[in-house]
């Protein structure tokens, strides 16, 4: 039965690529007869271990592991940098896993250590994050030497956030972006997107200078502060990713204007969720990180087996906000803890 599980596993990853661009291939795949690889061991690095949306990447991760048998080790820092994060590589990496799957948290510094595990013959996956420019295999850059990068498509997400946000106040007034640092690729997407959709098709709506908080949400508080003091007919705020709205929520809150400021976040946790129920934020774009994991995973013992992958695969999100939070529906998209 496992083995039929194993074999299963692999098709499907190879069905994600039908309609992919370009492919990352081994010479010796054949899908009539991929050998299925053993004693697996996979080693997933996270952005940080303690947010909800690494650990319920690690969750679909498990799943997928169990599927096939094999074994996937969780181990990173406890705070988004790549400061942090290059050693735990770089240990990872004196280990030799048969594959490593990451959340690069930096597009630039993380290509000479993820590079180093190349060269050392270990495939790499990136998931949620990417480095470079995120097109890999296509012989352009440093950094396009990963073999796969499986993410939510952060730009779009972005512009349906404009959305949500337009349609909440009135297609008119002042918002900006709360982000965490320039060059982390899914918030600097989100961004984009953001900023994007506004211009192109909300053009009433004014977007002030972007706020970087270095995921501190005091700081993203304060700052929502010291814009209000300049900016009192502010409209709204998106918080691009947990703290940079958790942190706005809060400092609309402290300043008494949540019936006037609409704040949209991204990713669904339980405080985000909380914010949602109890008014503080109005929506919040939920990725599905346990499908990020999950096919990280598949597609890393696709690569083992020999077998061509995809470049690129992208998994869905889901809108959440005070009409569906509480919905059975919805909830399997709300992270753990």
């Amino acid at each position: 039965m496992r083995y039929n599980l194993q074999r299963a596993a692999v098709a499907a990853v190879l069905a994600l690529g039908m309609c992919a661009p370009a492919m990352a291939q081994d010479k010796s795949s054949d899908a009539q007869s991929a050998k299925v690889p053993k004693n697996v061991q996979i080693t997933l690095i996270p952005g940080l271990t303690t947010d909800p949306f690494y650990i319920t990447m690690n969750r679909g991760a498990q799943l997928a592991a169990k599927a096939l048998g094999i074994t996937v080790n969780f181990q990173g820092a406890e705070e988004f940098d790549p400061v942090l994060q290059t050693p735990v590589l770089d240990a990872v990496i004196a280990r030799h896993p048969d594959a490593i799957l990451i959340a690069p948290t930096d597009t630039t510094q993380l290509v000479d250590p993820l590079k180093r595990a190349s060269d050392a013959g270990i495939p790499v996956v990136t998931l949620d994050t990417y480095i470079g420019d995120g097109k890999y295999q296509d012989g352009s850059g440093d950094g396009d030497f990963p073999l796969s990068y499986i993410a939510s498509d952060n730009e779009l997400g972005g512009r349906v956030a404009a959305r949500a946000m337009a349609k909440r106040i009135g297609d008119k007034g002042k918002v900006y972006v709360a982000h965490l640092r320039p060059g982390v690729s899914t918030m600097d997407q989100r961004e984009k997107g953001f900023k994007e959709e506004l211009k192109q098709n909300h053009p009433n709506i004014e977007v002030l200078p972007t706020q970087y908080n270095d995921n501190d949400a005091s700081r993203a508080a304060s700052q929502f502060q010291a814009v209000l003091a300049r900016n009192p007919d502010i409209k709204g705020v998106f918080g691009a990713n947990l703290f940079s709205a958790i942190g706005a929520a809060n400092g609309v809150a402290a300043a008494n204007k949540s019936d006037d400021v609409t704040v949209i976040g991204f990713d669904a946790p339980p405080s985000i969720v909380n914010d949602i129920k109890s008014g503080k934020i109005d929506a919040t774009i939920a990725q599905h990180p346990a499908e990020i994991g999950y096919y990280g995973v598949m597609t890393a013992y696709a690569i083992l087996a020999g077998q061509s992958v995809p470049t690129k695969i992208g998994t869905g999100f889901t809108v959440l906000d005070s009409d569906n939070v509480t919905d059975d529906a919805v909830q399997k998209f709300i992270y753990s803890e």
